[in-house]
């Protein structure tokens, strides 16, 4: 098994990295500029007995999405996971360029890597077939008012690329399926201006609680096990009942 994660070395990427390690997949992990969490998660996988390599490009350029995909060789399993909510606020109180920026990274990117991995993937094509999988957000179907709803609305466009895309390479040995996590225990929110989200959120979850990477990392392990070879074209959401 070899598989690329984008947006690999940080955040669930880095725990979605780990626990495929600990499941015997060699890795080629994406990122974009955190040199140190790149070797430090490179780094623990290694320990864990695999091949593990990190190749930084930027997902939200062609040349990026070519060069990792380049450096990645034959996959058997991708995970579409870079993105970020940049910003936390009202949609009309958000930049344009924000605006822009975030369904780039978080749609426009999901899309390409996505193109990119069927290609790889595809029988039709030389690949051994495989599983993709796209890193949604609860945000999809709760629309995130007040907070960012721009991305929201970039994660519901992945969630429709995991079904129609599904059903194409259906016949061509490629399985599409989705996670879609609530609140998580990342940076990504004090990445986007408020550290403290996650304490004001995390007790509104049904669950009562913030979700941990490594929960989210577990749903994507099975999805691209054989345990799941009769799953496809849905999403897995992992929110605590939010």
């Amino acid at each position: 098994m070899r598989t690329l994660v984008t947006g690999g070395t940080r955040g669930i990427g880095a725990a979605v990295a780990r626990r495929l390690a600990a499941d015997g997949h060699d890795l080629v992990l994406g990122y974009a500029r955190d040199d140190a969490a790149a070797a430090h998660t490179q780094a623990a996988c290694r320990e864990l007995g695999v091949d593990c390599t990190t190749v930084r490009a930027d997902v939200t350029t062609d040349d990026g999405i070519e060069s990792l995909f380049a450096a990645a060789g034959d996959l058997t399993g991708v995970v579409n996971n870079a993105g970020a909510t940049l910003h936390i606020g009202t949609l009309a109180d958000t930049p344009p360029d924000v605006v822009r920026a975030t369904v780039d990274l978080n749609l426009t990117s999901a899309l390409l890597v996505a193109r990119a991995a069927v290609r790889v993937l595809g029988r039709s094509r030389g690949g051994a077939g495989g599983v993709l999988v796209n890193i949604s957000s609860g945000a999809a179907t709760l629309g995130s008012p007040g907070e960012y709803v721009q991305y929201a609305a970039a994660k519901a466009g992945v969630d429709a690329l995991t079904i129609g895309l599904a059903q194409e390479v259906a016949s061509d040995g490629v399985r599409v399926v989705g996670v879609a996590p609530g609140i998580i225990e990342t940076t990504i929110h004090a990445d986007a201006g408020e550290p403290g989200r996650i304490e004001r959120v995390g007790p509104l979850v049904p669950l009562g609680r913030t979700g941990r990477a490594d929960e989210v990392a577990n749903a994507v392990a099975w999805l691209l096990s054989d345990e799941a070879s009769y799953v496809t074209g849905t999403t897995l959401r992992v929110a605590g009942g939010r």
